[in-house]
């Protein structure tokens, strides 16, 4: 059993581990317990301040996201693994975002979703585990069930939670996945990572919607990832302009953290752009069918908001975008067959590029 091995063995164990996940392509892999009442307290804070938004899957399960032990019964030890995503350098993307008629994406979305590739990773690890002490219990995870990944990873040493809430390491900055496997073997745990954000605010000043509300603190409500990806009606207006032409997710705190000249570009094939998402137009995404659309965001993360709001974030990055007869064509040839609600922002699109459409 794994509780009568020595301290030897487990800290042995654990240096296998590691070194079978920097063998699978991992990054980074950390060892933490699972003590999480910091995290669980502020996350009580947050869901009551309503900041969450729609994400009411936040709320749901009690404390079984805060409490590893729950939701695993048995679960002593949290292995945590990082994967380093980033496509391009960052001068590449920071000249899409800066085009007006392209398309912005964030860059974890461009290729493949990223939750199977880990996930296969995560099991191969997992799999390693358990033949090597069969009678433990290991349970993976990849954005799968409520776990507090962010907080696991700084407790098992992966990095820190920055300013803009997103896990940031000294060498490699903040372009990375993270998944886990809950265990029930109880391995020596690594050192909490230190916060090294100082006195710097770049990431609270570049915000375009200002929805990093004070250091740590993200109202989501506000964010353009949350408005593009997970809410489900109408943009709220005030939100429309501050959008540009970033039309799933922001990558704008990422893009400005001093930590991420650091960062390493991809090695996974898997992670880098498909069917030029990294350099469209405006327009040409637009006009895509829901066909086309199904098809070219196959075993992507970018389908699962759906068609209707691809439409909608796309009608808004248009509006934004200067005014120009192309555009405007475009915004009208979709009018009369969209639904009500990207119908709302393709008006409010022409608008703001000084057309009035003869029918609504």
């Amino acid at each position: 059993m794994s509780e009568t091995l020595s301290a030897d063995e487990l800290l042995k164990l654990s240096l296998q581990i590691k070194q079978w996940g920097e063998e699978l392509g991992f990054d980074a892999v950390g060892i933490t317990d699972t003590d999480l009442s910091e995290a669980e307290s502020r996350l009580h804070q947050w869901l009551a301040s309503g900041c969450h938004g729609e994400m009411d899957y936040m709320a749901k399960h009690g404390n079984k996201r805060s409490r590893p032990a729950e939701l695993e019964p048995g679960t002593v030890r949290v292995i945590s693994v990082r994967m380093d995503y980033l496509p391009e350098p960052m001068q590449d993307l920071q000249r899409i975002l800066e085009d007006p008629q392209k398309a912005f994406i964030s860059r974890y979305a461009l290729g493949r979703d990223y939750h199977k590739l880990l996930r296969n990773r995560l099991k191969r690890l997992q799999q390693k585990i358990q033949q090597t002490l069969p009678e433990s219990s290991n349970r993976l995870y990849v954005d799968s069930a409520p776990v507090l990944e962010k907080p696991l990873a700084e407790k098992a040493g992966l990095g820190w939670i920055g300013k803009h809430t997103n896990l940031l390491n000294k060498r490699s900055g903040s372009w990375f996945f993270l998944g886990e496997i809950y265990s029930t073997i109880p391995l020596p745990i690594d050192s909490p990572a230190e916060n090294h954000c100082g006195r710097c605010q770049a990431c609270l000043e570049i915000c375009p919607t200002q929805a990093i509300t004070a250091p740590y603190q993200l109202d989501a409500r506000r964010c353009i990832s949350y408005l593009t990806i997970e809410l489900r009606g109408a943009i709220p207006e005030p939100y429309r302009a501050a959008m540009g032409n970033r039309i799933y997710g922001c990558d704008d705190c990422q893009q400005v953290c001093p930590w991420n000249r650091f960062a390493q570009l991809t090695g996974e094939q898997d992670f880098l752009a498909r069917h030029k998402l990294d350099s469209s137009s405006l327009i040409t995404l637009f006009e895509w069918d829901e066909a086309t659309f199904l098809q070219k965001t196959e075993g992507s993360a970018i389908r699962r908001i759906g068609y209707q709001r691809w439409q909608r974030n796309l009608a808004v990055a248009l509006g934004n975008a200067p005014p120009s007869v192309a555009v405007a064509e475009a915004l009208l040839r979709q009018l009369e067959q969209a639904s009500p609600m990207v119908k709302e922002h393709i008006l409010w699109a022409l608008d703001r590029q000084r057309i009035q459409p003869t029918t609504a």
